[in-house]
């Protein structure tokens, strides 16, 4: 084969990858407004609401006979859907690894996750147990769409490439949650203009997520390719004996199980800031819900920043730097929200601003790192293990905040107890050799790592 033919070849071969990368932002386009106007903003203090309204003279709902305060019920449903994700995801991740037909399966978790964000709209007066409900289906298929999503990133990106097109799908991510909360922002402010309660703008906001989710995946759907799948070890197994196979053979890659054990948890207390903001802005502090939206809106635009400018920085300092710095960052402004007065809606901006600022950028390069410890072929199976305690699916730190908060009755005890997964995480992260990680994986070593 002559010279010009490979370069031919190598450059359809460039064009087909660019084209694959770009349907891959496209998810994180179309399913990220889901974590940002429904987890993040809206579902958060609406249900807590619809709970308070359904709540005894005490305070207490009573699923199943379970005496729970109103105030925890949403924190509760987070944790379990985490539960039932982490029964889906090992099953999920092995077939799609076996078979290598992963599209069809991100189909599936993606419209079953879009129809029950947009059954939302259903969910008013008393209804908090279909609310729960609803968000435990719609939580478990975002953590089941987004592993697989992510397992795509070292099959459609060499190694030079993984942090910054990591980077670039979170920054569509982000782009997409600010345009959407926008929107948000209009119809729930001027909802009297609009002839509409209210209560129907939350519901109107959260059923258009479920439509953009579902409409927006039209795109990876079309442009990414499934792959032949590589010989691998043949399972059925039920979800949580997939799971306790999967980090049995990660025993085979210690050094992994340490990058993932230290992201579990760092990124457990990312998630809880994410999902519980809301709650801790209008509860405790006593901020209004447009000043919510403008916050979560401002964390949006600077997330897009942030994710780029991290993203240029670990190409000077490396990935693992770069993220133990950010977990310092976070640290310092989740400690600086305990301190916050109610009623000051400018200082809860400023903190939105420090999160805006290390969001998108530590998540980002977290998984672009991992993505560099997986062993060839097995890309869904440990995806499916990272992604346990990613997007708001994971439930130690919601467990722990809403049992802070039973406890307590405080929530500025809640939100202070979350510094402990920034200093655990940042202590194992920092003690990962991931140089001789990536090479024991089986992987090429990137010159900064």
């Amino acid at each position: 084969m002559g010279t010009e033919t490979v370069r031919a070849l190598a450059a359809d071969e460039a064009v087909e990858r660019r084209r694959e990368q770009r349907g891959w932002y496209f998810y994180d386009w179309a399913c990220s407004v889901y974590s940002t106007s429904v987890l993040t903003v809206f579902l958060g203090p609406y249900l807590t609401s619809v709970a308070e309204h359904a709540a005894d003279a005490d305070g207490f709902v009573h699923p199943l006979g379970i005496p729970v305060r109103a105030g925890s019920f949403f924190a509760y449903t987070v944790s379990l859907s985490v539960i039932v994700a982490v029964v889906v995801m090992p099953l999920v991740g092995s077939v799609a690894d076996r078979t290598g037909r992963k599209k069809p399966l991100l189909g599936a978790a993606a419209y079953v996750g879009a129809a029950a964000t947009a059954a939302m709209f259903f969910l008013d007066g008393d209804r908090y147990l279909l609310g729960g409900a609803l968000l435990i289906v719609a939580n478990a298929a975002s953590s089941v769409g987004t592993m697989l999503y992510n397992s795509y990133l070292p099959q459609i990106a060499p190694p030079e490439e993984r942090d910054a097109v990591s980077s670039r799908g979170w920054a569509f991510g982000y782009a997409a949650g600010s345009l959407v909360l926008v929107a948000n922002l209009v119809l729930y402010s001027a909802h009297d203009s609009f002839g509409l309660s209210e209560t129907a703008a939350v519901r109107i906001c959260l059923a258009s997520a479920g439509l953009w989710w579902g409409a927006f995946t039209l795109v990876p759907l079309r442009r990414l390719r499934d792959r032949r799948s590589t010989p691998a070890r043949e399972s059925t197994a039920p979800g949580l004996r997939q799971l306790a196979a999967t980090v049995r053979d990660m025993r085979r890659h210690p050094l992994t199980l340490s990058f993932l054990l230290a992201y579990l948890i760092y990124n457990d207390g990312i998630q809880t800031v994410i999902s519980q903001a809301s709650v801790y802005g209008s509860e405790e502090l006593g901020l209004g819900q447009s000043t919510l939206i403008g916050a979560v809106l401002l964390v949006q635009v600077l997330a897009v920043a942030g994710a780029l400018a991290m993203g240029r920085l670990a190409r000077t300092y490396g990935a693992q730097r770069t993220i133990l710095g950010s977990l310092v960052a976070w640290t310092v402004t989740l400690a600086a929200g305990y301190f916050l007065p109610a009623g000051a809606p400018v200082w809860f901006f400023v903190l939105a601003a420090g999160i805006g600022l290390v969001l998108g950028g530590s998540q980002a390069l977290s998984r672009s790192l991992f993505s560099h410890l997986v062993p060839p072929g097995k890309e869904a199976e440990y995806f499916a293990a990272y992604e346990m305690s990613d997007r708001g699916m994971s439930w130690l730190g919601p467990l722990l905040f809403g049992v802070t908060y039973q406890l307590t009755g405080s929530y500025r005890s809640a939100i202070i107890s979350l510094v402990a997964f920034f200093v655990i995480g940042f202590v194992l992260l920092a003690r990962v050799p991931v140089r001789r990680a990536i090479g024991a994986a089986g992987n090429p070593v990137p010159e900064k790592i």
